[in-house]
């Protein structure tokens, strides 16, 4: 069976109180009986000690135990604190006072006679374990030794498990009281009062876990009320509703969730506008030349076109223009998948940028452009031998990056002008190249877009080479691809500037 959040909360919350519950009334019940432990170990002593006092005062009366020894009944009022009168004699003042229930066995008629030899001291189990909802009282319990250590009132066989309690007169050991053993709480009223507080605590402790589960339900709702919302919300956001948030309130876990589920929204919903914006643009962009060419093909089966060779060439090159537009797309997609294979090894970025500089210097000649070639690692200009500048990168993946801004360059340059391409030392390490062209420029708010994929600034840029504004694009993902960085620029030459950085410390992967 699933259990919901809530009801997990709630039962994480109600089994907590549980716990501190039960542990505090554990602590609270071991407390109470170690609290009356230690009153009735007090009490005790404070017994033992009147009663010594008793003992130490007939010892002092008497000049001796004997006296004691011979009458069970001196005893008996040494424990109790009191004098038994004599048989057929009405007690004096404070004297008729009622013995408690085990000291009347002592004092009937049979033990009349000081010294009887039915005496004995402590008094049989039985006696002792009369009243079994308590322990004997400590006057039972009480054994009487003088200072050679003869027992005058007790058992030998109950001496070794006893505490012993010194007696001394003016200094001089006398004797000594053996106290045996007993329970922890030997009075019935200390028993009733632990066990009439233990019934309370459990009554407690069941008021508390109630008022503990009334108030857990309501504030486990209030925990997951967030946790619904965005559970919602992403619902909304699998169905296909980009602009749904949550709302955010705090600054805890549950609040830094609901902002990055915004922050998830607002990226799905980017990628969705330009996921129907690269849709349109390539079905713009193909939809031009295909109508073009239908169109042609249209009308030379109607015979309002010649079918002569001139007519086949031009209808080839925009076959020609339009596999370059699908190649492009091609290309651009697996850059942005990342499925292009990279061959990364040691290659001469210097020796890459002159031969690809020297492929296109005709057709920069041909459009009246000048093409040159700054080598700063060399220290001179167009140098034949150019310095030695190792990179581990792709080899055609760089020229197909050169061979792209020099394409860019040479279709949205005017005539009479010309490209300047520099290899520098970046200032970080790796190597800087700056294509840097001639008029027209890009105006400033366009510059951070040129990158985009299909975008062209066509106040400023001939599109008369049909080009699909995919180079740049390419451009980007090839130069992401090897760890560096690519932007524009407004050139000083007044045109456009674009700026790469490649590290040479980036290791690659084939």
């Amino acid at each position: 069976m699933s259990l919901s959040i809530h009801t997990k909360v709630f039962l994480t919350l109600l089994l907590a109180c549980v716990l501190v519950l039960s542990g505090t009334q554990a602590f609270v019940h071991w407390s109470l009986q170690r609290g009356l432990v230690e009153l009735a170990e007090a009490r005790e002593q404070a017994r033992v000690e009147v009663i010594a006092e008793r003992l130490i005062e007939i010892y002092a009366r008497e000049e001796g135990w004997a006296p004691l020894r011979a009458s069970p009944r001196l005893w008996l009022g040494a424990l109790l604190g009191r004098d038994w009168p004599s048989e057929g004699r009405r007690g004096g003042p404070g004297e008729g006072a009622r013995p408690p229930p085990w000291a009347r066995r002592f004092i009937g008629a049979h033990h009349q006679a000081d010294g009887g030899d039915g005496f004995v001291w402590p008094p049989s189990p039985s006696l002792r374990n009369e009243r079994r909802d308590q322990g004997p009282p400590i006057e039972l319990r009480l054994m009487l030794l003088d200072a050679d250590g003869t027992p005058i009132y007790g058992r030998p066989e109950l001496l070794p498990d006893t505490r012993r309690f010194p007696l001394d007169l003016d200094g001089a050991p006398i004797g000594e009281l053996a106290v045996i053993a007993g329970p922890p709480v030997a009075e019935l009223a200390d028993l009733h009062f632990v066990e009439r507080q233990g019934g309370r605590l459990w009554l407690i402790v069941a008021a508390m876990l109630a008022l503990a589960a009334a108030l857990a339900y309501p504030l486990s709702s209030r925990l997951i009320r967030p946790v619904q919302d965005f559970q919602q919300t992403a619902r909304r956001l699998a169905a296909g509703d980009y602009d749904a948030r949550v709302a955010v309130a705090g600054g805890d876990e549950i609040a830094r969730l609901g902002r990055d589920i915004n922050a998830l929204a607002d990226a799905l919903g980017r990628n969705d506008r330009a996921r129907r914006q690269w849709v349109a643009d390539i079905s713009h962009e193909l939809r031009t030349p295909i109508a073009l060419l239908r169109a042609q093909l249209e009308a030379m089966q109607d015979g309002v076109r010649p079918l002569e060779r001139a007519e086949v060439d031009r209808l080839h090159g925009d076959v020609l223009r339009l596999s370059r537009l699908v190649e492009d797309l091609n290309d651009l997609a697996t850059t942005d998948l990342g499925a292009l294979a990279y061959r990364m090894q040691e290659i001469d970025l210097a020796e890459i940028l002159r031969e690809n500089i020297d492929a296109f210097r005709t057709r920069f000649e041909a459009a009246g452009l000048a093409l040159v070639f700054d080598n700063r690692l060399a220290g001179r200009r167009d140098s034949g031998s150019a310095e030695c500048a190792p990179l581990h990168a792709d080899a055609g993946r760089i020229s197909q990056l050169i061979g792209n801004l020099l394409h860019n360059s040479l279709s949205y340059t005017d005539p009479g002008g010309g490209l300047t391409v520099t290899l520098s030392a970046g200032p970080v390490g790796g190597y800087r190249i700056t294509f840097e062209d001639t008029p027209p420029g890009v105006p400033p708010e366009d510059l951070p877009r040129l990158f985009d994929r299909l975008y062209r600034v066509d106040a400023s840029r001939s599109r008369h080479t049909g080009g699909a504004g995919l180079g740049l694009a390419i451009a980007k993902n090839v130069v992401l691809a090897h760890g560096g960085t690519i932007e524009a620029q407004a050139a000083a030459a007044g045109g456009c500037a674009i700026r790469i950085e490649l590290p040479t410390d980036r290791e690659g992967t084939s």
